[in-house]
Formats: structure tokens, sequence, C-alpha cells
């Protein structure tokens, strides 16, 4: 995703100062057990934080493993109460579902699932004081036909200064995720990048 497209949708945050030597790890759909106690041991091995979009009911479901992710250092934000897709749900009920799971999540953090949102629904969120976050960089493990080398290939290409990158804890991903993380996480390492929570 190029420059010129952030800047043209600029209501979204899509990636950081391009003038520092820092990246955004975020991770989508969790909590899940063991996919997230495994990224967090990842993250730990070379002390990097993260921003972890949850799915309010899968933190009603897992709430040790949400908690673990606060008492860990990591930032939470708010990825609707069941993982709604904007284009094919009403606004109303949009809206209504990402307060629900505000209360879940105490987080001015939003990122809509499947990077979809209305304008109505983006001008309301912003009123309500949310920061909407995007990405520029898409790890690609949800995706069951792409090998992992392929995943890894395009996130060493692109990732770049301010980069935010797009992982998912979810149980689909685990496969790709184990494959994926630990030697993306040496290479940004290797690069000398940061990695740090959106805030």
């Amino acid at each position: 995703m190029s420059d010129w497209f952030s800047r043209r949708f600029s209501s979204y945050y899509w990636h950081g100062n391009r003038e520092e030597r820092t990246i955004y790890l975020t991770f989508d759909d969790g909590p899940t057990p063991e996919v997230t106690d495994f990224v967090m041991e990842q993250l730990d091995k070379f002390q990097y934080k993260a921003t972890f979009f949850c799915i309010g009911e899968k933190v009603k479901q897992f709430p040790k493993t949400y908690d673990k992710l606060l008492e860990n250092g990591h930032i939470i934000g708010n990825h609707t109460q069941h993982h709604l897709n904007a284009w094919k749900t009403s606004s109303e009920t949009y809206l209504e579902d990402v307060t629900e799971c505000a209360k879940h999540i105490d987080s001015n953090l939003f990122r809509p699932p499947y990077g979809r949102i209305k304008r109505d629904i983006t001008k309301n969120l912003i009123a309500k004081g949310y920061k909407i976050i995007l990405w520029d960089v898409l790890s690609g493990d949800f995706d069951m036909n792409r090998a992992a080398a392929s995943c890894l290939k395009n996130l060493k290409k692109n990732t770049k200064n301010g980069s935010v990158i797009v992982f998912h804890d979810s149980e689909k991903s685990f496969e790709k995720l184990k494959q994926i993380l630990p030697e993306y996480l040496s290479f940004i390492e290797s690069k000398g990048w940061k990695s740090k929570s959106i805030s």
C-alpha cells in the first residue's frame, strides 16, 4: 500500500513515522489461548511489544489469556464483539457491536474486521474518540492458499520504517504463524527495527 493512498484516506492510521526505525506488530482475532500464548512467547524473546485487536466474545470466553496480554504490557484494541463485516451489516447494528465490545475492552483503538468500514461508521467512531487503525503490510497468515515462504518473502520485501503489520492470533492462522513469526522477528531485529505498541 503506497503512502499517497494513506494520505488520501487520512481518517485512518495506516503507518507510523517513516523517519523512525520503528515498526508496529499487530495481531487480530484473539485472544486464542494456545496461539496468543505462542505469540507472546515469541515477542518476549526479542522484548517486543505489540497491539492486539481482540474480539469481545473471545475476551469473554478466554479472560485469563486476555489478562495475560495486559500483564505483559501489550496494548489492546477493539475488533467488534462478533467480528462483523461492515459491508454486510447495517451501520446501527455494527456500532452497537462496537459498543458491546467496549464493555470488555477499554481502548480508544479500533480496527474493523476485514479492513472494511463505511464512511458513516468512520465519522461516528471518530466522534466518539476512536483512532481507527488499518495497516500497510498484510502478512497473509490467514490465506490457506498461500505458502508460508511466500508470506515471509512478502513481509521482508514490504516492511519499512513505520510499517503496521497484520498477523492473526487465531486457530486458522496458527500453523502458518508458527513458521512465519519467529523468522520474521529475527529478520526485523537484524535490520535494526524496534517494535512498539500503537498508542
